[in-house]
Order: C-alpha cells, then sequence, then structure tokens
C-alpha cells in the first residue's frame, strides 16, 4: 500500500496518526464488504502497523473462530476500551485472525438492545431520524451505532493532543456515528465510503430503465415506497456529514450523485490479497486436477442418461446472490439459449455445462441425482477391484507362460465381480433427463432460473451442446456433489459469466482472474467499468466486458452470445494462452497497488 503523493500524511504524521476502519462485517462475514476488509487488512497492517485498528459488532457465533481476545494496553485505543468496560459496555479487544492480525474492537449491539427507544427518540431529535417498530436488524445497526459513537467519546477524552485521528465508516449500517462526530465537533477526521446505494440496489431489481432515469428519481418518494427511509436517511446523513465521501466506482459514483446527494471526492476501486491465490506455474496443474473433480460430479449426473467426450468438454459458471436481474441471470440465460442453438447448426462436438451457483430455500438434495452419484460410486469401487484381481492374475501368468502374446483378460476375472460389475451397470443406467437442478427447492414453480430453462428448453437433451446444472447451495468439502472447495471449484472452470445490470463493484471476475480462469463481466458493474477504462487489451486477456449502458437487453445477449460462441471455438493452446494472460493482468489488482487510493483518501481528510 504506497502512494506518490502524499501531502499531509508524511511519515512523521504517520507516526502519529491512528487510522480506525469500521463495517459491520468485521469478523462477521455477511457478504462481499467482509472480502474487502479481510483482504485489505495486510496492506493497510504494512502500512499503518498497530496504528491501525478496525471496529465491528460482537456476534460470538460468527467472531469466536476468527478473534483472539488480548489485554487493552495504554495507548489511547486501550484507555478507550477500558473506559468503557468501566462504564458496563460489553466490548471484545483483540485481535483479528486473519493475515496481518490487525487490532479489532468488538461492540455486542445485543448487549444495548435495552436502550434501543432512547436510541430512536435520540437519532430523531438529533438527527431527524424516524425510525420503526419490528426491524430486528435495523434496532441492532442503531445500538451498535450508539456504541461505536460511545467509543469515539471515549477516545477523544484519552487522546493526546498531537495524536490525529481518522475514522473511516463503510456502508450505512457502520456510518451513523459519522453525524454524531460532527455534531459534537469532536477532533475526528472521517471518511465514508458506500459499497452500493440502498435505493440504487432496490430500484435496480424494479425498473428496467434505472440508469436511463437515475436524475429524475425523487428519492424521498422512491425510499418510502420501498419502506426503507428509515435506512436511506442513516446513509444521506453519513454522505453529509463526513469530510470525505467516496465509493468504489464511477457506476456508483452516479448514484451517489442523484440518490444520496453528493459527489464522491474519490474511487476507492476494490482490490484482492493476490498471495493468497498465487501458485505461479503450479496454477495450470490445479486447473487440470480440478477439473478431473468436476469430471466426476459431471460424470455421475449425466452419465447414466448418456455421454460426452469429457476432453471436448467445457466448464462455464456464475455465481453470486440470487437477484435474477441485477447480477445477469437472465441475460446469461438468453445467451446460453442462443450459443446452444449456434453450436448445434454449426455441428459442433464440443459440449458446455454451465453451472448456476447461487443460495435458494430448498428442502433436500434430489434423491435421484444423490443416488446416481453413490452408485457411480460403487461402479467405481467395483472396477478399482476388477482392475486389481486382473492386474495380479495376468502378472502370475506373465510370469509363469513362455509365450509372448497377451491372453484373454476376461478369464482373470471370477463370476462374483462379473456379475457385480453388470448388476452395478443395469441399476445406474436410465433412460431420464439428466436433472437441470441438484436440489429440490422450496418454491419450485415459481422460480425464475428454472421457468426460463423450462421456456426455453433447456432441459438436458442429449443433443444439446449447452448442458444445464442448476446448483442452489454453496459448494464446499461438506457438499456430497462436489466434495471441494468454492475456489477449488473456480480454478476447474475454463470460464465465468457475470454480466450484471447492477453490480457496484463485483468480486467474482476478480476472483477468476487471480485463480486463472478467464470471465465475462458488464460495463454496468464497477469491476467491468474500470477494466474498460485502464485495459485497451482486456478482452485479449481474457476479461470480456458486455456493453449493457447502451444496449438492449436482446442486444446484449447477442453480443454476450458471440463471446461464448468464440470462447468454444478456441484451441487447447487458446486457452492455456489466455489463462496465462488473465493470471498475469489479475495482478495489477492487488491491493498493494490499490490501497494508494485509500491513502489518498486518509490524505485528504487529514488536509
Amino acid at each position: 500500500m504506497q502512494s506518490d503523493a502524499l501531502y499531509h500524511l508524511t511519515p512523521e504524521r504517520k507516526r502519529n496518526t491512528l487510522l480506525i476502519e469500521a463495517a459491520w462485517e468485521v469478523c462477521n462475514q455477511v457478504g462481499g464488504i467482509y472480502t474487502v476488509i479481510r483482504t485489505k487488512v495486510p496492506a493497510a497492517v504494512g502500512f499503518w502497523g498497530d496504528n491501525y485498528c478496525l471496529i465491528g459488532p460482537w456476534f460470538a457465533n460468527m467472531a469466536q473462530g476468527e478473534f483472539d481476545p488480548i489485554e487493552p494496553g495504554n495507548d489511547a485505543v486501550g484507555r478507550a476500551v477500558r473506559a468503557l468496560l468501566d462504564k458496563g459496555v460489553e466490548v471484545h479487544y483483540g485481535r483479528w485472525l486473519v493475515s496481518g492480525r490487525p487490532r479489532v474492537i468488538l461492540l455486542n449491539p445485543l448487549s444495548d438492545l435495552p436502550q434501543t427507544n432512547a436510541n430512536k427518540h435520540y437519532y430523531w431529535e438529533a438527527h431527524g431520524i424516524a425510525s420503526p417498530t419490528g426491524d430486528d436488524l435495523y434496532d441492532k445497526v442503531l445500538a451498535f451505532s450508539h456504541l461505536v459513537t460511545l467509543f469515539y467519546e471515549q477516545l477523544t477524552a484519552a487522546r493526546q493532543e498531537s495524536l490525529s485521528i481518522i475514522a473511516h465508516f463503510h456502508e450505512w449500517m457502520a456510518g451513523l456515528p459519522i453525524a454524531d462526530i460532527r455534531r459534537n465537533q469532536w477532533p475526528i477526521r472521517t471518511v465514508f465510503t458506500t459499497h452500493a446505494t440502498l435505493l440504487g440496489r432496490y430500484i435496480a431489481m424494479n425498473d428496467e430503465q434505472f440508469y436511463e432515469k437515475l436524475d429524475q428519481y425523487d428519492w424521498l418518494h422512491e425510499a418510502q415506497h420501498y419502506g426503507i427511509e428509515h435506512m436511506v436517511r442513516i446513509e444521506r446523513a453519513a454522505t453529509a456529514h463526513c469530510d470525505v465521501m467516496t465509493t468504489v466506482s464511477q457506476v456508483t459514483g452516479s448514484e451517489c450523485e442523484f440518490l444520496l446527494g453528493r459527489k464522491p471526492d474519490l474511487l476507492l476501486p476494490n482490490g484482492l490479497n493476490i498471495e493468497r491465490f498465487v501458485a505461479l506455474h503450479e496454477f495450470q496443474n490445479l486447473h487440470q486436477q480440478y477439473k478431473n473433480k468436476i469430471h466426476q460430479f459431471v460424470m455421475g449426473h449425466f452419465f447414466q442418461s448418456y455421454s460426452f467426450d469429457l476432453d471436448n468438454t467445457l466448464y462455464f459458471f456464475t455465481s453470486g446472490r440470487y437477484e435474477y436481474r441485477n447480477k445477469g441471470f437472465d441475460l446469461t440465460l438468453e445467451a446460453l439459449a442462443r450459443l446452444n442453438w449456434r453450436m448445434q447448426q454449426a455441428g459442433m462436438s464440443t459440449t458446455v455445462v454451465m453451472f448456476f451457483v447461487t443460495r435458494r430455500p430448498y428442502r433436500s438434495i434430489n434423491p435421484e441425482v444423490l443416488e446416481s452419484r453413490g452408485v457411480m460410486e460403487e461402479l467405481r469401487e467395483t472396477c478399482n477391484a476388477i482392475e486389481k484381481q486382473i492386474g495380479e492374475r495376468l502378472f502370475q501368468v506373465a510370469a509363469s507362460q513362455h509365450e509372448h502374446r497377451l491372453p484373454d483378460l476376461n478369464q482373470f476375472v471370477d463370476d462374483y465381480w462379473r456379475l457385480r460389475f453388470r448388476r452395478t451397470l443395469q441399476s445406474w443406467r436410465s433412460t431420464h433427463l439428466p436433472s437441470i437442478i441438484t436440489h429440490n427447492l422450496i418454491d419450485d414453480q415459481d422460480d425464475e432460473i428454472l421457468n426460463f430453462m423450462r421456456r426455453a428448453n433447456l432441459l438436458n437433451h442429449a443433443h444439446d451442446r449447452v448442458k444445464m446444472v442448476y446448483h442452489p447451495d454453496f459448494i464446499s468439502p461438506m457438499n456430497p456433489l462436489f466434495g471441494m472447495e468454492y475456489g477449488q471449484f473456480v480454478r476447474g472452470c475454463h470460464l465465468g459469466i457475470f454480466p450484471s445490470y447492477y453490480e457496484p463493484w463485483g468480486y467474482t471476475p476478480l476472483e477468476c482472474g487471480a485463480s486463472g480462469v478467464p470471465s465475462v463481466t458488464s460495463d454496468l458493474s464497477g469491476f467491468g467499468d474500470y477494466v474498460m477504462n485502464a485495459f485497451d487489451n482486456h478482452k485479449d486477456c481474457g476479461m470480456y466486458v458486455v456493453n449493457r449502458r447502451r444496449k438492449t437487453f436482446y442486444q446484449a445477449a447477442d453480443q454476450l452470445a458471440d463471446i461464448l460462441f468464440q470462447f468454444v471455438q478456441f484451441s487447447r493452446r487458446d486457452r492455456i494462452n489466455q489463462r496465462n494472460k488473465v493470471e498475469s493482468l489479475s495482478a495489477t489488482f492487488d491491493w498493494k497497488y490499490l490501497g494508494k487510493f485509500y491513502l489518498e483518501a486518509y490524505d485528504r481528510a487529514l488536509a
């Protein structure tokens, strides 16, 4: 983490500056901001050392596995923590067990819930924020905000006059203390980062002309319409009162201007700790290793009905929160239907298996899918036993006979294994089409992904060149269908597809690149917009961008289908070259480079 032009953050000033970063997702994995904070920590600690600290909520079930308690020291932070403990506040002080092991302060919002009515009255009187009843998350956010404000009050009292304090807040759930810092005129410089405006996310899900009408929306009317006025008012209060206002991309910057009433002072693009992904020359071998594991799933899922050449099969995937339109699932499906038709018309022998990985409520894994996988494993054990038996007997015969020709191997398999082999195969074979979904959904008839597949006849017919696998759950080693980490699954695939309609940044294509996997994003995602502006050759390097900003839905679907059709025609050498290029390009997204934007924000705050 470095910057070439830090005018106020001189080495001496840095030694006397305390940076505290507050977020709802510190030691609390909920969504993408957890990844932003956690991966940025090593670079932040590398620059600030122990002058860097984080604040988050204490939820025991989430925090205990990644928090190591320590005794507070005699510095300003330690004295403020002890002052809170003396006042009976439940505060946990220690180290976050991630790379860099930063200091962390965790405050329990549940301990402050008895003060909920008093908190609501105060925020109405002080900041004009009315609070609803019956919103459990909102009550916890208010409680957390109150406790964070108490901490900064004690920190202000404990600081030495020479100590500068920068307080950085992420998202509305952590941003409310900014208004109190300004109201009390405490000597604390504040930075606020919104990673996605609340209104933007809600409106984009429901209005197909969101970007065309962005400058026409009445924020208050829209907030009341969607029942989120209280949350939007917190977001606007943080935006209005912070010293430096930031967001993650130009795409979200426009939302801030029209929905929050303030243009961002700076853009803070998201990076990754690329060292976590680095495999040097091994990443090609890892692709082969994990692709073979995906082969095992595909054989168990499809080969009971029909088979295809796995050496001529490509694995595509998309993943993320289930937002059918915002995440571009609708566009992806439309393009896949067109790709399937084009590949059939071209007489291609290549097979594409497309995985949709997203979380949906389900009753159970589909018993037929699970049974097929189980029978295939039994077939594997049978084949291994026959192989061992043939090998041992063949060696005995070869060593004892004087002839040089290969004997009939069938004679080396006894009747038990012949019968078991035949019965296992017979019980495995099926005349049914392979299922397009691995689980039994609770709301099967109203699921948009399933309904599109049914309407488009993407039902895994033998003649389909594009096969569909909808997996409505996380991929993890405990998953009986895959038995691998999500990151390993990504490495085993050939292409990630993420043509989002609303995506303030978008980590998935960046994670693909760091794993040596090409991907498709859109110019309406922060990442896609950044790539288009930063790299002229992004397409050649395996970072494809669909132009959704100025194209209709069907024009964008045609463009995406073109990209996919071109990709399936690549030779193996072409794909290897592109994996090398995208893995190399991803290094430019390391926090040690992108962290300079954060330092510029802190430099401005000190100014």
